[in-house]
């Protein structure tokens, strides 16, 4: 076991510890994600090519290309003050509802828990971190979309989108797609906390703890796993939040009957490449940013 993780055992009931390092977790994340996060916001709402055209981008790398080509890198990054903004919180949030959730089916103290009843944890904490999530992801995304060369910028950052948008609609328009957004988030979260233990489960071996190594590579196939369940939710939700108002008079019904006769079935995966090329990485960089942060707590404030 290495020595972060014998740290990290031992503070496990510092709640302040907790939350700071998995903020910190969350911010490493973001930074590393985020680019393609851009990319796959841009591929799954681009605007449906007119007969005979070709449509925006060919593919990932070509949206890569373009907007680099365009915008330059920072292109990559448009947006990301609001997830940056809401991480913490939600980190916090989502690792105290799966707490809560286990020990809400536990009839004791530190009683194992099957796989299913982790994912009914899991799926629980997917609620409480829609609070944040949600208006986050609106703000995300309508900033992602806005491309270089097409016109003046709509929204000149996080803070004048938000003005905007309670202008507009008030607190609704600033909460719309929070029900698209659970049905991404409760599924996701309930499979993503489960594959995790289960992988942990599987790489352990008696009578040693799990290092270092193994926590990132279960960290980043659970990441995996969460988005193999939410994609299709997660394009819903993109294409509702980024629709001038009105556009989807029933909301998520629409959005479904306009994907499927668009593209059929694969109109819910749009974005499916970078997602995965991401969903590695950036959980795999939130573990690391956990153990970093949880390492310099127990060095500068052990009695915190």
């Amino acid at each position: 076991m290495s020595e972060s993780s014998e740290n990290q055992s031992q503070t496990k009931t510092s709640p302040i510890k907790y939350f700071i390092s998995g903020g910190f977790g969350g911010v490493c994340t973001v930074l590393s994600g985020h680019p393609l996060d851009t990319i796959k916001v841009r591929l799954q709402t681009m605007p449906k090519p007119a007969p005979g055209q070709s449509p925006m981008y060919a593919g990932t790398f070509d949206c890569l290309s373009k907007t680099v080509k365009q915008e330059g890198v920072k292109g990559l990054y448009k947006g990301m003050a609001a997830p940056l903004t809401g991480v913490a919180p939600i980190f916090a949030l989502s690792f105290f509802g799966f707490g809560l959730g286990k020990r809400l089916q536990q009839s004791s103290e530190g009683e194992d828990l099957s796989l299913i009843q982790l994912f009914y944890a899991g799926a629980f904490s997917g609620v409480l971190t829609t609070v944040i999530m949600s208006p986050g992801e609106r703000i995300k995304c309508l900033l992602q979309i806005q491309q270089a060369g097409t016109g003046p910028a709509k929204y000149a950052g996080p803070k004048d989108c938000v003005r905007q948008l309670y202008k507009e609609g008030g607190l609704r328009s600033i909460y719309k797609g929070t029900v698209a957004t659970l049905l991404r988030d409760v599924p996701a979260s309930g499979m993503y906390f489960m594959s995790y233990d289960l992988i942990q489960r599987s790489l352990k071996k008696e009578g040693q703890e799990i290092g270092l190594l193994s926590t990132i590579f279960a960290g980043g196939m659970a990441g995996i796993a969460n988005w193999a369940v939410g994609m299709p939710a997660d394009v819903i939700k993109s294409r509702l939040q980024t629709a001038p108002e009105g556009t989807y008079p029933n909301g998520i019904r629409d959005v479904f009957g306009s994907l499927l006769k668009e593209d059929g079935p694969r109109a819910f995966y749009k974005g499916v490449v970078p997602v995965m090329l991401r969903a590695f990485p950036a959980n795999a960089a939130c573990f690391i940013g956990f153990e970093i942060a949880m390492n310099a707590l127990n060095l500068v404030a052990p009695n915190l």
